[in-house]
């Protein structure tokens, strides 16, 4: 109830109207259905408000899978019923205020995490507000073309398009169709879903698979799969079982040809996990060859992406396979840290704050995790000292092969959704600082990270932000250029380098301040101006028209700086304003009309204007009839554009 009477204050639409209807007998009447529909996004609301706001408190985020996309739903639900029901500006903040107030007192847990909750609520809302204004006015258009056209179904394209150009879940197109008399082709929507992600998925294979067709690496998956001993040394022998060139098993590879390379077992580490592949040489009594990239198939075959540098390489030869020392040593420092990272964000932003994604490669990682607002400076500076202590702490690094249920009951942190086979492998690093499930490649200490460097962080998608560090030596590298940076500045302002944020802050609003007068001036300047060009004011007819080439440089803010003045000059009378200039360092011709009321009333627009004028300048504009501007590219039409403005005004009055 408390939520309801938010609601009604926030739409101005009255609840519980269909159950007066019923009571006077009436059940039948168009506004009776109103009613009942109005009562029925009402309770939408104060339903979807309760359950968001928990899911929210039990860390869901808002997105396009699993438990986020759930939460998505009904947030959207919660805004689209408000805006039907008349609300015109946001509404969440209010309707989650008022569950906080009501359900707080038996879950005090959402005090404590109140901000949070209200972040995500809020961003949702902003973020969907924009779609569905976008979307609405497509779908209202397709709807009525169908109406039209005597059908009743609204095709599968046409709600797919919906989808993925403006973001429309199909559950909403669904029911704005049922809203508006029509069905949804569902199962067209589906086909089209489907194509979308088998051709995201072939596309991805050719590109990891050298545009091989599945089939090739069949047998191999089957009966031959690889065995991986990169864990325990990075140097290994083995024999070629199959080398595929073009998308198709070979028997031989030469040198100068790009082919894939498979083996019976690799000390390589295939991309997996956010971690890059190793690099590194495969060589053998007759041939050698660069690795480039190593790719898994079937998730049990490895295939070495390689170029032969010299000799020849034949199936069932045997070869040496050599991880490239200084990559691998640089890769896992970056997958080292990213799980210094992830502890360090989840005890500064607490256990919700949990991975959406990482790329590890040697000396960088980046780090996506579910979050709904920007960190703080002071919140990523304690991030990077959590991390470099636990690095300064040596802890010691554990992997341990064991059940899934083993893992989690030993307190692991998997990543939701993800599909983990019966038998997984847990990473440890210091105990309860860091537990979670992951194959990749590891440091035995955490001293052999080096120090972390954190870069910044920024958003990848709604409610989802990344972080981006260095690792090992191109940590102290980056280190190392910010005090070289901090340094020079610091001698040039001959100051102490502590004191340069304060000054550079300091010297900022001087600036800012300087620019601000310096506007004020030019302002005032060019308001000077106005005068002197009213006084070459004609009359075509009744009308005063002002129309000039004004000084080089001046730039469209400047120019409606000018217009506005004019027209305000103006006052009561019937004036038309229009200025026009040249940027000889842009190459750019900006030029603005104005029209007083009285002139508009006349029969004389300024986007008319704008439009009739634009060709002389190989420009086009537009506007509105009291105001429009534009921009061209050659001023030699320039004065044929002034000279033009009186004929228009004649010809849209009459006048001679």
């Amino acid at each position: 109830a408390p939520v309801i009477k938010v609601a009604e204050d926030l739409t101005g639409a009255t609840y519980g109207r269909s159950e007066q209807l019923i009571k006077a007998g009436d059940t039948e009447s168009a506004d009776y259905h109103a009613a009942h529909t109005d009562d029925i996004r009402f309770r939408v609301i104060a339903d979807h408000c309760r359950t968001g706001l928990m899911l929210i408190l039990d860390g869901v985020t808002p997105g396009n899978e699993g438990r986020g996309y759930i939460l998505r739903r009904l947030l959207r639900r919660i805004i689209r019923s408000a805006r039907l029901l008349g609300a015109t500006g946001v509404t969440m903040e209010k309707l989650m205020d008022t569950v906080r107030s009501t359900m707080t007192p038996s879950y005090p847990e959402i005090a404590d995490n109140w901000e949070r909750i209200r972040a995500v609520a809020v961003g949702e809302e902003t973020a969907f507000l924009k779609t569905l204004e976008s979307g609405t006015r497509l779908f209202e258009t397709v709807a009525a073309q169908v109406k039209g056209s005597g059908l009743t179904e609204l095709s599968g394209d046409a709600a797919f398009s919906l989808h993925d150009t403006h973001g429309f879940p199909i559950d909403l197109t669904v029911e704005m169709a049922a809203e508006s008399g029509l069905t949804v082709d569902k199962e067209g929507f589906d086909a089209r879903m489907a194509e979308q992600k088998a051709r995201a998925k072939a596309d991805n294979r050719a590109k990891k698979h050298d545009h091989a067709d599945v089939a090739v690496y069949r047998p191999f998956v089957d009966n031959h799969p690889t065995v991986f001993l990169g864990y325990d040394s990075t140097e290994a022998e083995g024999s070629i079982l199959g080398i595929v060139a073009g998308g198709a098993l070979v028997e031989r590879a030469g040198e100068g040809q790009k082919v894939q390379l498979i083996l019976d077992q690799t000390p390589f580490y295939a991309e997996a996990g956010g971690q890059l592949a190793d690099r590194g040489q495969i060589t053998g009594t007759g041939g050698a060859a660069t690795v480039d990239d190593v790719q898994k198939t079937g998730k049990k075959v490895w295939l070495h992406n390689v170029t032969v540098t010299g000799g020849e390489f034949a199936v069932g030869q045997r070869v040496t396979a050599t991880v490239d020392h200084t990559w691998r040593h640089k890769a896992r420092q970056a997958h080292s840290g990213t799980h210094m990272i992830h502890a360090a964000l989840r005890q500064v932003l607490g256990p919700t704050a949990v991975q959406a994604g990482s790329l590890n490669k040697p000396g960088y990682l980046r780090f996506d995790f579910n979050y709904g607002e920007q960190l703080t400076a002071d919140q990523l500076r304690r991030i990077e000292l959590i991390a470099n202590e636990a690095v300064d702490a040596d802890y010691q690094v554990n992997t341990i092969e064991t059940s899934l249920d083993e893992a989690k009951a030993m307190g692991a942190m998997a990543l939701f959704g993800e599909n983990y086979g019966s038998e997984v492998r847990v990473v440890e690093i210091g105990g309860p600082f860091s537990m979670e499930l992951c194959g990749g490649i590891h440091v035995e200490h955490s001293s052999q990270i080096g120090p972390v460097a954190v870069l910044g962080e920024s958003s990848v998608g709604s409610g989802v932000r990344r972080i981006e560090a260095y690792s090992g030596v191109d940590s102290f590298r980056f280190l190392s250029d910010q005090h070289k940076l901090s340094g020079a500045l610091a001698s040039q302002l001959r100051i102490p380098s502590e004191e340069l944020p304060d000054r550079v802050e300091a010297l900022t609003t001087r600036l800012n301040e300087a620019e601000k007068r310096i506007a004020q001036f030019r302002t005032a300047e060019l308001s000077a101006k106005v005068g002197d060009y009213l006084l070459q004011a004609t009359m075509v007819g009744d009308i005063r028209v002002v129309a000039a080439r004004v000084p080089d440089g001046i730039v469209a803010g400047d120019l409606r700086t000018l217009a506005t003045e004019a027209k305000s000059r103006a006052g009561s009378d019937a004036g038309v304003i229009f200025f026009i200039s040249s940027d000889p360092e842009s190459g750019k011709v900006p030029f603005i009309a104005a029209a007083t009321d009285a002139a508009v009333a006349a029969g004389v627009k300024a986007g008319d204007i704008i439009k009739t004028v634009a060709p002389y300048v190989g420009g086009r504009g537009g506007g509105k009839p009291a105001m429009a501007q534009g921009s061209g590219s050659d001023a030699a039409g320039i004065d044929a554009a002034v000279k033009a403005v009186r004929d228009i005004v004649a010809d849209a009055t009459g006048a001679k």
